[in-house]
């Protein structure tokens, strides 16, 4: 009886001390488009301006807070055929692909009433971190890092005790002032900084443990 009783303290004291959050979902960059292009251009551009946003989370609870560590990551893609000029100075199409992927990943917490007797839940957590990018264009491939934040907002509904569903927004905000671009490195100037930041809208799901 004494060992039961012990071993029914530990499984209640463990229960419901970590929490996994992933979520996948749709975003879409805020930057402004450069002035000047051309329509094919700013066509092109736009495919790389929206994507598949995905991240993940996991926390060890304190009450209402949760405090641990979040990855998100950012992908999209554009072709198209773009026009340019040869050395004679003649008009010439040339067909181009872009990959964009952008990560972040640093410390989090997240705020939450998962522990209120209530199956509608809130949830928000704030990360600060490492933001990434890499691009690539054929043989071109640029990369750079800078410091980054994510915060994030949603409601969801407990399924179960330990499982919750429903749906997040979020914001990634960080920019690169310099950029790496096949092993050489150039500094940005104050027009030329690549901006980062993006929104999102998001399944998430929560799992406790």
């Amino acid at each position: 009886m004494l060992l039961g009783a012990i071993s029914s303290s530990l499984i209640s004291f463990a229960q419901e001390k970590v929490t996994i959050m992933p979520a996948v979902g749709y975003s879409w960059r805020v930057a402004e488009t450069a002035p000047g292009l051309s329509r094919e251009e700013k066509e092109y551009i736009k495919g790389l301006k929206s994507g598949v946003h995905f991240e993940i989370a996991a926390y060890y609870n304190v009450k209402n807070i949760g405090i641990g560590a979040k990855f998100s990551n950012y992908s999209a893609s554009s072709s198209g055929t773009l026009r340019g000029y040869d050395m004679n100075g003649q008009t010439v199409f040339v067909p181009v692909s872009t990959k964009d992927n952008i990560t972040f990943f640093g410390p989090s917490v997240m705020f939450s009433n998962y522990t209120n007797a209530t199956r509608h839940k809130l949830v928000a957590d704030v990360a600060m971190g490492v933001i990434s990018y890499s691009t690539k264009t054929g043989a071109v491939k640029g990369t750079g890092s800078n410091f980054g934040m994510e915060v994030g907002v949603g409601y969801q509904y407990a399924v179960s005790k330990n499982f919750m569903i429903g749906p997040k927004f979020g914001v990634t905000a960080g920019t690169l002032t310099k950029m790496k671009i096949n092993g050489q490195t150039f500094d940005l100037g104050q027009d030329q900084k690549e901006g980062l930041t993006r929104v999102s809208l998001s399944a998430a799901a929560t799992f406790r443990f």
